[in-house]
């Protein structure tokens, strides 16, 4: 059975000039689209919140995506939060309560660097939950997010994805900078020896909570240049459809 997964392009790459320039007219795209959300563009209406969620391989170009992502932005208009491990007082809860407090309310932006769905992955494959508890999880997701579309947020997922070579490469290369030797962990080699166990939690992922309201979008990760382009234009495309759907008047934010 062919999988999501294998099916991306891989090949998928843009030049460094190309890039740079379609990358500068998204941002500005972007830039306009995020001020009319909050308010400053426009009829001056605050608009729907925007959730922006980040998973993906170790080293697949979360950082630099989301690095593009808000650059064009004024900083007091977009949080971006990350998630590691739930700590012990977390794991006391349900996994979803350690999330509910970086959301963004109406007119304003959020971008998650990691997020809910680690119950489904890096929890699921190194047993820090129980069968029951990330199987379950998938409905439960897929609940908190139908609650969240609800109430009117954009909800945009991104799976940052990488070929194991290329992955290598990444991993090499950071272990012989002193400036990024520490994002390079025992833990990320562990994770990349687990690969076959990863790809089958996300293609599970994948198939059991990709929701019109909340669809996944996979991105060929190998070309950097590539990557954060397809970030930020299908951010602007998705948010450019919601509102239109919403009756807002796109014209606005030229």
């Amino acid at each position: 059975m062919t999988t999501r997964l294998a099916n991306v392009d891989m090949s998928a790459r843009l030049s460094k000039r190309e890039g740079l320039e379609r990358l500068q007219a998204a941002q500005e795209r972007l830039l306009r689209l995020r001020l009319m959300l909050g308010g400053q563009l426009g009829d001056q209406k605050i608009g729907p919140p925007l959730c922006v969620v980040f998973e993906g391989w170790d080293a697949s170009g979360k950082g630099g995506a989301i690095k593009r992502l808000v650059a064009p932005l004024d900083p007091r208009h977009v949080r971006v939060s990350q998630f590691a491990a739930p700590t012990y007082d977390e794991k006391r809860h349900h996994f979803l309560k350690r999330f509910w407090a970086v959301l963004p309310g109406w007119g304003g932006m959020t971008v998650l660097d990691r997020s809910w769905y680690g119950r489904v992955l890096v929890e699921r494959v190194e047993g820090f939950a129980t069968e029951e508890q990330w199987s379950r999880a998938y409905q439960e997701i897929v609940e908190f997010e139908r609650t969240l579309a609800a109430e009117g947020m954009i909800l945009i997922k991104f799976w940052m994805h990488v070929s194991p070579e290329e992955q290598l490469r990444r991993f090499h290369e950071r272990a012989n900078d002193p400036l990024r030797t520490w994002k390079l962990t025992d833990e990320d080699w562990r994770n990349r020896d687990r690969r076959d166990d990863y790809e089958t939690a996300i293609e599970d992922m994948l198939v059991k909570t990709d929701k019109k309201r909340a669809r996944w979008h996979v991105v060929a990760g190998d070309n950097k240049s590539y990557a954060r382009v397809a970030v930020v234009e299908e951010v602007c495309r998705t948010v450019e459809k919601q509102l239109t759907a919403r009756g807002y008047d796109l014209a606005d934010a030229d």
